[in-house]
């Protein structure tokens, strides 16, 4: 990126990059038409994952084009605020941040986009930093970035490029995002991706869009043609591991409450991957997944309910907290 800002003295294990976008919620439980008071919140399905990373003890980085307005400091300021390093990313004059706003009636969410000529939108391959990169455990991927715009995705098949020749293992969830794109043109680059990952993180839905089958075993078949191991979220209370061999089944953790379902995925891939960075085997990693992806969904915001590890070891080991 240009501007960089200086290197941390230890690089980021973890290295992700897209847009992250402002955004704007109801504070009183009414819709966006009739609310006189809104949240300034922001959220990024690839932040959210640093976010996530981050407060679980695991070094991170995020970067992306942030319009250099309001909106673009603010976010910048936050994702620094917790402790992801943000030295590759940037503030542009050129276009504006992105904007999205969000209300839930009736339990229903519905997400509305300002996204377009947005700042994260014009990246090109000139924009990454190669050695960034390189240096990284894992290159963390997401299906929304090459939605943006074609720069986007050559920027994103330029980076998973750098991350092979490197040794730097490619972790990648579709994101299936059908405002962004069509299915057919979504399911050419997909499954391209998915082709280059070490690491498969789908939902069951998506799978059944991108493979044209609502057939389980036609699904598992599919994916052990990939190289990657494939994690797939949304089963029956249970994230599947599957691999050449075998099915694992891991279940899910019961959340107390659910207030706000946007950015369990996100929850879920920062704790996985924070799992596979301590060496835990794939099982044990999902386990700490779903674990996250609970308590993100008891509170409000895409990122907000994101746990330290010390809390996930205290619901792992039955803690009680004990307030004197």
């Amino acid at each position: 990126m240009t501007n960089p800002q200086s290197q941390p003295e230890y690089g980021p294990e973890i290295v992700t990059f897209g847009e992250t976008m402002a955004l704007l919620m109801p504070t009183n439980g009414k819709g966006l038409e009739y609310s006189s008071e809104l949240h300034s919140l922001f959220g990024g399905a690839e932040s959210n994952v640093a976010i996530g990373l981050s407060r679980l003890g695991t070094r991170v980085g995020w970067f992306g084009r942030l319009g250099k307005d309001p909106l673009g400091r603010m976010i910048l300021k936050k994702i620094r605020g917790e402790g992801v390093d943000v030295s590759r990313a940037e503030l542009t004059a050129d276009a504006p941040t992105g904007l999205m706003m969000r209300e839930v009636l009736m339990g229903r969410t519905s997400v509305y986009y300002y996204r377009k000529h947005s700042a994260a939108s014009r990246m090109n391959p000139m924009h990454l930093d190669g050695n960034y990169i390189a240096q990284a455990k894992i290159l963390h991927v997401t299906g929304i970035t090459p939605a943006l715009s074609e720069s986007c995705k050559e920027s994103v098949f330029e980076a998973v490029r750098i991350a092979r020749k490197h040794g730097v293992k490619v972790s990648f969830d579709p994101n299936l995002r059908l405002k962004l794109w069509g299915i057919e043109d979504a399911r050419e680059v997909l499954l391209e991706l998915a082709k280059l990952a070490d690491i498969f993180l789908p939902g069951l839905d998506e799978l059944k869009l991108l493979y044209q089958t609502e057939d389980w075993n036609e699904i598992v078949s599919k994916l052990r043609e990939l190289s990657a191991i494939s994690i797939v979220k949304g089963g029956d209370d249970v994230t599947y591991v599957v691999d050449a061999d075998t099915i694992t089944a891991v279940p899910y953790f019961k959340a107390e409450q659910v207030v706000d379902t946007v950015g369990a995925g996100d929850g879920f891939c920062a704790g996985f991957l924070t799992g596979v960075v301590k060496g835990y085997d794939y099982a044990k990693a999902v386990r700490i997944g779903n674990l996250v992806g609970s308590l993100i969904v008891q509170a409000e915001g895409d990122w907000e309910g994101a746990p330290t590890w010390e809390q996930v070891e205290a619901v792992l080991n039955d803690v009680k907290h004990i307030e004197r």
